[in-house]
């Protein structure tokens, strides 16, 4: 689907139905015309949706009324919209990762649908706009239920470890790094490190502090302007996002970042943005 998520139709619902329109009438194309309306379909709404809800549940709501009313406008067998959780997400995507790569089927030259002998499925890594998700198979036990997943796919078991982080996408990220330089400048000059030296812009503080993702100071003013010069210095901006991240794991459990548990990583990994 070209162009930005349903979640930012939110003050637009028709939209977001509008803007799926062009991928299902390519579906349509590809799909055998005797087959669509036997063909399961779903939509499947990820971070950015499940920010709208926290934000806004009515608009989240009228968004989906708005692409489940695109959808059911065409011959195909829809079962519904809804959000997913972050590990379905994580769990999906690696799903796509490996059956496309064929670690999990592919079609032998006996012509059958065979499991691969001898070959290792891949984690995947998701960069998304507002979360990111890591999916893997760890080789060993998942000790916390709620990053545990379990699939039976071709005739193959498989254990999975998957968490999303919310708010560790790229677009939310972003606005986490700017939130952080504008709370430590006490001016509405923003120097910032990650941006080209000389590169301006301007955006109101109740911009930067639209998203549940950041939380504005209590002396913030929503209509103050706020004006971000890029500085281009490396370092400076490596060490500002480090700042996003808690790496301390305590004695407990091992741990990817923010505390999260996270068994130690194995293999190789698809990584997708």
């Amino acid at each position: 689907v070209a162009g930005p998520g349903i979640s930012s139709y939110a003050d637009d619902p028709a939209g977001a139905g509008a803007s799926l329109k062009p991928c299902l009438d390519r579906a349509m194309e590809i799909v055998p015309a005797e087959q669509q309306r036997e063909t399961p379909t779903y939509l499947g709404a990820t971070a950015g949706m499940r920010l709208l809800r926290e934000e806004n549940s009515t608009k989240a709501e009228q968004v989906f009324a708005e692409v489940s009313k695109t959808i059911g406008e065409y011959p195909v067998d829809f079962r519904g919209a809804r959000i997913l959780t972050g590990r379905e997400e994580g769990s999906f995507g690696w799903i796509t990762v490996n059956y496309l790569l064929e670690t999990l089927v592919k079609f032998s030259f006996a012509e059958k649908w065979e499991h691969p002998q001898d070959t290792e499925v891949l984690g995947a890594l998701d960069l998304g706009g507002a979360s990111t998700q890591i999916t893997f198979q760890p080789g060993v036990p998942v000790e916390d239920g709620n990053t545990s997943v379990f699939f039976r796919l071709y005739g193959t078991n498989y254990s999975l470890y998957s968490h999303s982080y919310l708010c560790y996408g790229q677009s939310q990220a972003l606005k986490m790094l700017l939130a952080t330089l504008h709370q430590a400048s006490s001016s509405a000059q923003i120097s910032h490190p990650c941006y080209p030296q000389g590169y301006q812009e301007n955006i109101t503080v109740a911009e930067l502090y639209d998203s549940p993702c950041v939380r504005a100071p209590s002396s913030a003013r929503p209509g103050l302007v706020l004006t971000v010069t890029g500085t281009g210095d490396p370092a400076a901006c490596g060490t500002a996002v480090q700042r996003l991240f808690n790496f301390s794991c305590g004695a407990q459990r091992p741990c990817g970042f923010n505390g999260v548990y996270q068994p130690p990583v194995r293999g190789q990994f698809f990584v997708s943005s």
